[in-house]
């Protein structure tokens, strides 16, 4: 698929801000004149939503790291096919809160799936469509637990994991970026909510005037 619009995804373990950085950026990529579509992995559809409502619930925590994998995957062939595809084919700049590389990390590496062989079908299920930048927010586990519980969130299914779960995506997101340097950029998630907005503004000012 040819893109003439610009594809940018967050992501980050639970915790790490990834949502609130998604839509910082998205306010102000608006104020600037763009026409920017947010959307959530899994999620983002019709489809999308009931599949994540599957995902999610803490009663299906007996769900086989295959049939999660799979639910993944349809959630994403829709949301490709649906809204981010089209989106980007008309010049609109995407923003994606997690995309296939929270399905490498988490069915591949801590699920023990394979890493190169969830990718392999990610990138079947999205037709090929891979983002231009990939903001990681990187946090320890201790760290995001704080947060997540100090903002007195519910918890689904998966971030009801333990923690030796999430100490190995808390590692699988660094080998991935190591390995992708050119797409993903690792961001210290632990620091101030202004200093990481301002960074990914200053990278995503400096792509597009790069790419005009």
């Amino acid at each position: 698929m040819k893109k003439k619009g610009l594809f940018i995804t967050f992501e980050g373990p639970d915790g790490s801000g990834k949502t609130t950085q998604m839509k910082i950026l998205s306010d102000y990529l608006k104020n600037l004149g763009f026409d920017v579509v947010t959307t959530i992995e899994p999620g983002g559809t019709k489809i999308g939503r009931k599949i994540r409502e599957i995902l999610l619930d803490k009663e299906n925590h007996d769900i086989s790291p295959g049939a999660e994998t799979l639910l993944f995957l349809a959630s994403r062939a829709e949301l490709v096919s649906e809204v981010i595809a089209p989106a980007l084919k008309e010049g609109k700049i995407v923003l994606c809160d997690r995309f296939f590389d929270s399905t490498v990390v988490y069915q591949g590496i801590a699920r023990g799936l394979g890493e190169k062989e969830i990718l392999k079908m990610n990138l079947w299920a999205t037709g090929g469509v891979v983002p231009d930048i990939t903001f990681l927010l990187s946090v320890k586990v201790s760290k995001g637990k704080k947060r997540m519980y100090a903002a007195d969130k519910k918890t689904d299914r998966i971030e009801l994991e333990k923690d030796s779960f999430k100490e190995k995506i808390y590692r699988g997101y660094l080998d991935i970026a190591k390995k992708n340097k050119g797409r993903i950029v690792v961001i210290d998630g632990e620091g101030s909510i202004g200093n990481i907005s301002e960074e990914i503004k200053n990278r995503v000012r400096a792509y597009l005037e790069k790419k005009r």
